[in-house]
C-alpha cells in the first residue's frame, strides 16, 4: 500500500550550509578525501554502492541510512557528538535560546513509530530559503507569494513564513518574520489574537483535529503548543536539539504530533498524554519535511544529503500482544 506524501516544505539555506562544518557531508572530510576531485570521485563511487535499507536489515544491525560506520575513521556516537557541538543555529534575534528556560521536561524512550524502510528511489531536492522579497527586512514593495494553504476550495496566499487553517476553516494561524504570531478570522481577515512567547522568527504551524489546539515552530529551537480559547500563555513549550523547528504535523486522530528540526532530529510526542513523553528519531542529514499518512499508520521523513538523501518511512507501533496468547 502506498501513500501520497504531503508537502515536504523546507531544507537548509545557503548561509546555514556554509556555517556548518564540511564534515556533515560523509563524502567529504569524513571519507578521508585529500582533494576536491578525490572527494567527488569517492562520492560518486559511494553513491553507486548505497542501497535501500529494510526493517529486517536494520534489525540485523545495518545502519538505517546505509552509512558504513565500520569503514569510517569515526564512530556514529562520536560523530553525533560532533554534530551537536558544531551545528550552528541561525538567529535573527540574538540570545533567542533563552526560551529554552521555559521548556517542558519530557521523558524520552517513546516507541510510537518503528523504522520500516529507507528508500533512495525518492530523493528530496527541496531546500529551505531564509530570505525572501517581502520580508520585514526588505519591505513589501515587491511582495512575492511564499505561503499557500488550501482546503475545501479556499486558497490562502501570502508572504508570511507559514499559514495553516483550523479544521473548521474558520481560523488561520499565521507566523513569519516576527516573534509574535497571530490568529486571523478567515472570513473577515480580522485578528482574533496574538501569540506571544517565541523569541525569534517562526517557520511552522499546525492544527490538532480537535479544532482548538495548535502548535508553532520557531528559530528559538522551540515548539509552542497553544489553546485557541486562551492565548494568554502557551500550553507547552517543547525543546529541539540543534535548531529551528521547521515542520510540525499532527496525526489525523490527534494521538501524536511530530516536529522536525533543520537536520538530524524528528520528535514524536504523545499528545493525548500531555506531551509528557517523546520518541526521538535520530539520523544524519538536512530535513526536507515530515508527513503522516492520512490513516496515521506511517510517518515519512524527507532527508536531503549529497550522498545519503532519501525518504525514511516509519510505521505505527501497534500492541498485538493478544496474538501471542494464541501461539
Amino acid at each position: 500500500m502506498s501513500y501520497q506524501v504531503e508537502e515536504m516544505d523546507y531544507a537548509p539555506a545557503d548561509y546555514e550550509m556554509g556555517e556548518v562544518e564540511e564534515d556533515m557531508y560523509f563524502a567529504g572530510r569524513i571519507m578521508g578525501g585529500d582533494t576536491e576531485s578525490e572527494d567527488e570521485d569517492e562520492h560518486d563511487n559511494l553513491d553507486n554502492k548505497i542501497t535501500d535499507t529494510s526493517a529486517a536489515e536494520a534489525r540485523r544491525g545495518k545502519d538505517i541510512q546505509g552509512i558504513p560506520w565500520e569503514r569510517l575513521s569515526i564512530t556514529r556516537e562520536k560523530y553525533r557528538q560532533t554534530r551537536l557541538e558544531q551545528y550552528k543555529n541561525y538567529e535573527n534575534v540574538l540570545h533567542s535560546e533563552e526560551s529554552e528556560k521555559e521548556c517542558k521536561v519530557t521523558r524520552k524512550g517513546g516507541a510510537y513509530y518503528e523504522f520500516w524502510q529507507n528508500t533512495r528511489s525518492v530523493k528530496s531536492t527541496i531546500l529551505h530559503f531564509q530570505k525572501h522579497p517581502g520580508s520585514l527586512l526588505e519591505g513589501f514593495t515587491q511582495t512575492q507569494v511564499s505561503t499557500l494553504a488550501v482546503r475545501d476550495n479556499l486558497l490562502i496566499a501570502g508572504d508570511s513564513r507559514h499559514t495553516s487553517l483550523s479544521p473548521d476553516n474558520k481560523i488561520i494561524a499565521i507566523v513569519g518574520d516576527d516573534p509574535v504570531g497571530m490568529l486571523v478570522d478567515s472570513q473577515t481577515g480580522k485578528t482574533i489574537g496574538s501569540l506571544h512567547g517565541h523569541l525569534d522568527f517562526s517557520f511552522a504551524s499546525a492544527w490538532h483535529p480537535n479544532g482548538y489546539t495548535f502548535a508553532t515552530g520557531n528559530q528559538d529551537k522551540t515548539c509552542r503548543v497553544w489553546d485557541a480559547r486562551n492565548l494568554s500563555k502557551s500550553v507547552a513549550v517543547l525543546k529541539g536539539n540543534l535548531g529551528a523547528i521547521r515542520s510540525i504535523r499532527f496525526t489525523s486522530d490527534g494521538q501524536f504530533m511530530a516536529m522536525a528540526e533543520p537536520a538530524d532530529f524528528v520528535h514524536v510526542y504523545d499528545v493525548q498524554n500531555g506531551f509528557e513523553k517523546e520518541q526521538e528519531i535520530d539520523f544524519f542529514g538536512e530535513i526536507s519535511g515530515v508527513s503522516f499518512s492520512p490513516d496515521t499508520e506511517s510517518l515519512f521523513i524527507g532527508v536531503w544529503d549529497r550522498t545519503y538523501g532519501s525518504l525514511l518511512q516509519y510505521n505505527r507501533c501497534r500492541n498485538h500482544s493478544y496474538l501471542d496468547s494464541l501461539m
